[in-house]
């Protein structure tokens, strides 16, 4: 097996090769987020000298993961928290050729803001790479450190280390054989919901070309004022000081601890905004905040003024996303009328009215699938057609629309399922336990991963752009685009 070294701007690092791939795994793009830089904006690395290993892939952001009922969900998110200090890494992926000027694809992964990392292996670079195409995967601060607008703390540190690895991908792809001219970011869950804002930042104007939105949108951020609830309400939890002084004085396991706290669907916290939504309902407590200078407006108001509109869009959703929530933990098919009501209440201000025309209370429909429907599309669906019709720029909207066998065929076309499609990676989300059942289709996941190459590639998708008048939307397992009509959800968010 060969060494591969590239010499970067900070030093030379060493990966290896294996079946046609070359991997760099765990390449600093800013300094360590600890001591004075924990609270900063991501720092420039400082160079190392000799050789450095790119062989393991290092440490991630602390974060905590729990088992779900019935599936292995360790392919999607990775195992958990691997500790050390230097976590504001990238993996690169490339092809073992003597090729240049190769299309770029950063992928930012998911987890509410407060889990995943760049090591799931669902999402391994490497299949892209085989295919042409420079795969860069990153890690970013999390929870307290990266989404938390603490007293003199700057805003949105998660949100400044993305725009901070993507500079890094600007000024240093070359070396490893890709065009910074030619880069896709692409995401999932809150890694497309990072994505939507970065296309509404100023700060990140003119960094990638195209951007993939998977199951997200700009509709999840917060105001700052609101988001100072959830200060004070950790630094209670936490017997500290809500400042930069008290919040740096606690260990992360601690931190961890509260996080969870806060995040209970029993805890007494109100993140509505003035019009009384809550925009993430109840998902996560840690998004995006706007206000600052990385989000100086609402996403989709900076849509709206033509932020965005140079960088090609593809977007979509899953069409039974809710079920991933709902579906294992049993929600679905035990919870009654007036529970669904109340829970929907804590983020919607009509949701009786909501509810009726998601035909809760019609005979033979249960109100758990009701409020399954609902929160598809208030949550996911109808906010990615919102964001859609805002951006200025050439957009195309598509559905997942594959159901999983899981759950006695009632998991469907959950959150997350089409990601091992994405990447070609069917075999980790495969088995008794494994998100796709047995025996996932194959042949859907090479339609997929080629459009998303092709995508990345040039721009094109073979069909129609997405526009608030012909609304045409792909289906991936149809493969045509059809005119959606407009959801129900459509009068209930702001």
């Amino acid at each position: 097996m060969s060494e591969p070294m590239v010499s970067t701007a900070d030093g030379i690092v060493q990966g290896n090769a294996a079946g046609g791939v070359l991997r760099f795994l765990g390449v600093p793009y800013a300094a360590a987020p600890v001591g004075s830089n924990r609270f900063a904006p991501p720092q420039p690395v400082t160079p190392w000298p000799g050789v450095r290993d790119a062989t393991v892939a290092g440490p991630n952001a602390p974060q905590r993961t729990k088992a779900f009922p019935g599936l292995d969900i360790v392919p999607l998110i990775g195992k958990g928290w691997v500790s050390g200090d230097e976590y504001l890494t990238a993996n690169i992926w490339r092809p073992d050729d003597d090729r240049t000027g190769l299309p770029v694809m950063v992928f930012i992964h998911g987890g509410g803001f407060v889990i995943g990392s760049k090591d799931a292996p669902v999402q391994d670079g490497g299949t892209f790479a085989r295919d042409g195409v420079i795969c860069v995967a990153i890690n970013y601060r999390m929870g307290v450190d990266g989404f938390l607008p603490i007293p003199g703390v700057p805003t949105n540190l998660g949100l400044r280390d993305m725009i901070a690895a993507l500079t890094w991908v600007r000024d240093g792809i070359t070396q490893f054989g890709g065009d910074p001219g030619n880069v896709t970011v692409f995401g999932e869950s809150a890694g497309a919901m990072a994505i939507a804002d970065l296309m509404a930042s100023p700060l990140s104007r003119g960094l990638f070309r195209r951007a993939i939105v998977q199951s997200g949108h700009g509709g999840m951020t917060r105001s700052v004022p609101v988001m100072q609830r959830l200060v004070k309400k950790l630094a209670k939890i936490l017997k500290i000081t809500p400042d930069v002084s008290g919040f740096g004085s606690v260990p992360y396991d601690a931190l961890i601890d509260a996080v969870e706290a806060v995040s209970a669907p029993t805890a007494r916290i109100d993140l509505r905004d003035e019009g009384g939504h809550e925009p993430v309902f109840g998902i996560s407590r840690f998004v995006p905040v706007h206000g600052d200078d990385v989000l100086p407006q609402r996403p989709l108001d900076a849509l709206a003024n033509g932020a965005g509109a140079q960088v090609d869009l593809l977007i979509g959703t899953n069409a039974e996303e809710m079920n991933l929530y709902l579906v294992p933990t049993g929600v679905r098919d035990k919870i009654g009328r007036l529970l669904a009501t109340y829970v929907l209440h804590k983020s919607q201000p009509h949701a009786r009215k909501l509810l009726k025309a998601y035909g809760i209370g019609a005979k033979g429909r249960k109100p758990g699938q009701a409020l399954t429907d609902a929160m598809n599309d208030l949550v996911f669906r109808w906010p990615a057609r919102r964001f859609a019709e805002a951006h200025q720029g050439r957009t195309h909207m598509y559905e997942f629309d594959w159901r999983s066998p899981m759950f006695g065929g009632q998991l469907g076309a959950s959150h997350g399922m089409e990601l091992p499609f994405v990447f070609d990676t069917l075999a980790t989300a495969t088995g008794e336990q494994g998100l796709c059942g047995p025996n996932p289709p194959q042949d859907l996941a090479n339609r997929m991963h080629a459009l998303w190459i092709r995508f990345a590639t040039d721009g094109s998708l073979p069909w129609a752009e997405f526009n608030s008048e012909t609304r045409q939307v792909y289906s991936l397992v149809r493969q045509e685009a059809r005119h959606e009509p407009v959801m129900p959800a459509a009068p209930y968010l702001p």
